[in-house]
């Protein structure tokens, strides 16, 4: 990574961790110095672990799979919501459900309750309810849509969790570890990167920081998508290239087929015509 984009990590605040005497010994390598109190994280080990953690997002991207963003903290729910939908992920951004990865099953029915709610209210199924029944399906239906409305596309489990502040998240993080997803995280100067797969040292707390952590990110799972929809376009195109290719080679063999049989019916003619000829000549000699 360039010295201008250090420059820029600097620029939006990303070196600054917690208090000194909150924070976790095991974040040692990534700490620069301490100033006024604060550790000082090490921005050049930051953005070499943006570089690692961006190729590996792209990759899962390119693959297909889904990338669960996650962050209830008020100064990053915002920004997450937006740079999440940017690039068609799943979010959340308000309380985290129990379960939600170790039972996503239920999860997903709760999801689907959603969309029967929708049905009703197309073919007037809804209409035919009584007014405090309309009320409670409606309440019903705000609040699976505020807690479960960003992942209604979210069909499988996720193949990567994407966390802001781990030890807020600690829930998500335990769930993730349980059923072994990879976990991607913004981890400050107070939390554990033991439980984290790939680490970006940075300040989780400044919306600044996040945003530019974020964005950071999000670019590379969008050429990852990029990379995937071109790939798809080539396969059409050369599929449809050699069904063309077979379409013309099977014209061609009737082709030939057709112009060795035609000689034969002509050469076939005249054979029959002779015993007919030699017939008529015995007649008038008779």
């Amino acid at each position: 990574m360039a010295n201008t984009q250090v420059n820029d990590l600097l620029n939006a605040g990303v070196h600054f961790g917690h208090l000194t005497r909150k924070w976790n010994p095991n974040m040692a390598p990534y700490i620069y110095m301490e100033r006024n109190g604060i550790h000082i994280i090490n921005l050049y080990k930051t953005a070499a672990k943006i570089d690692e953690t961006s190729a590996a997002l792209k990759k899962i991207a390119a693959s297909g799979r889904k990338i669960l963003f996650v962050a209830t903290k008020k100064q990053a729910k915002d920004i997450v919501a937006e740079k999440a939908k940017a690039v068609n992920m799943p979010y959340i951004t308000e309380r985290w459900p129990g379960g939600m990865l170790t039972n996503f099953v239920t999860i997903r029915k709760a999801v689907k309750k959603m969309g029967a709610i929708d049905r009703m209210k197309k073919d007037g199924t809804f209409e035919t309810l009584s007014k405090k029944e309309r009320l409670q399906v409606d309440r019903l239906r705000e609040k699976l849509e505020k807690n479960l409305g960003s992942i209604t596309d979210m069909t499988r489990l996720p193949g990567a969790l994407f966390i802001v502040d781990t030890t807020r998240e600690h829930i998500a993080v335990k769930e993730a570890q349980k059923l072994k997803i990879p976990i991607f995280a913004m981890v400050d100067t107070n939390s554990d990167p033991r439980d984290v797969d790939y680490v970006i040292p940075s300040n989780d707390d400044a919306s600044k920081s996040i945003e530019k952590i974020l964005s950071l990110v999000t670019a590379a799972v969008a050429e990852g998508l990029s990379e995937r929809k071109n790939e798809k376009d080539g396969t059409s195109d050369n599929d449809a290239k050699n069904m063309e290719a077979a379409a013309i080679a099977e014209e061609e063999t009737t082709a030939a087929e057709t112009a060795t049989v035609t000689p034969e019916v002509k050469e076939a003619a005249p054979a029959e015509e002779v015993p007919a000829a030699e017939e008529n000549q015995e007649e008038k000699e008779a």
